[in-house]
C-alpha cells in the first residue's frame, strides 16, 4: 500500500516537470517569434508612406509641396547634395539618388523670424512666409546666366524649391509685396539645401 502510493506520488511529480518544461518550451518560441520581426525594407518603407515607384524628384516635389497638416509624423526626409535619405520609427533607411547635373535648394525667405537650417528637412522644417508669393530671380555670377527669373508660390511650409545646375555660383533675388533681398548661394557638394538666411526688408 505505501508502495502505491509512493509511486502514485514519483508519477505526479514527474507528470508536473514534464508538463513545466514543455510550456516554458512553447513561451520561450513564441517570446523569440515576438522579439524578433522581419526589417522593413527600403521598398516596403517607400510603399507604406506611398511614395514607392518615385524618384528622387518626384519624392521631393510630394513631400516639399504637402500641406503641413498632411506630413507624416513618423517620417524623416532630409535633403542632401546628391541624395535624399528618409527613415522612420521602425529603423527602415531609404536612399535615393538626385539627377548627376540637378542640385535642389529649398529657400524659405522670412521677415521677422527664422531657423537654422543646413539639409532640408522634407517633412519638419517650417518657414515663416506661407503660401505668398515670390518674384526670384537666379543669375549664373561666372558668365551672366539667367538661370531663373518667375514668380513663385511659397509652399505650405514656407519654402519654395530650385533645381539648378551643379556646380555654379550664382546671385538670387527675391521680391514679395515691395520688399526685396539679394544673396550669393553656391550648388557644390558641400553647400546646403536649406537657405533660410533671407530676410526680406
Amino acid at each position: 500500500m505505501a508502495y502505491n502510493q509512493f509511486a502514485k506520488i514519483v508519477k505526479t511529480l514527474v507528470c508536473a516537470v514534464a508538463g513545466a518544461a514543455l510550456l516554458a518550451g512553447c513561451g520561450t518560441t513564441a517570446t523569440t517569434e515576438r522579439d524578433e520581426p522581419a526589417p522593413v525594407t527600403a521598398g516596403e518603407l517607400l510603399e507604406q508612406h506611398g511614395l514607392d515607384g518615385l524618384d528622387a524628384r518626384e519624392v521631393i516635389t510630394r513631400l516639399d509641396t504637402m500641406p503641413v497638416d498632411d506630413r507624416p509624423a513618423d517620417l524623416l526626409a532630409s535633403v542632401r547634395s546628391r541624395t535624399v535619405e528618409l527613415s522612420d520609427g521602425s529603423g527602415a533607411t531609404a536612399s535615393l539618388a538626385l539627377p548627376d547635373e540637378q542640385f535642389y535648394v529649398s529657400i524659405a525667405p522670412y521677415a521677422t523670424q527664422t531657423h537654422e537650417c543646413y539639409f532640408h528637412s522634407l517633412t519638419t522644417c517650417l518657414g515663416e512666409m506661407q503660401n505668398e508669393d515670390i518674384r526670384v530671380s537666379v543669375t549664373d555670377r561666372a558668365n551672366g546666366a539667367v538661370l531663373v527669373d518667375r514668380m513663385l508660390r511659397t509652399n505650405d511650409n514656407g519654402f519654395f524649391g530650385l533645381w539648378l545646375p551643379r556646380a555654379v555660383d550664382a546671385t538670387v533675388t527675391l521680391e514679395s509685396g515691395g520688399r526685396s533681398v539679394t544673396s550669393a548661394i553656391s550648388t557644390y557638394d558641400d553647400d546646403p539645401t536649406c537657405v533660410t538666411t533671407l530676410q526680406l526688408t
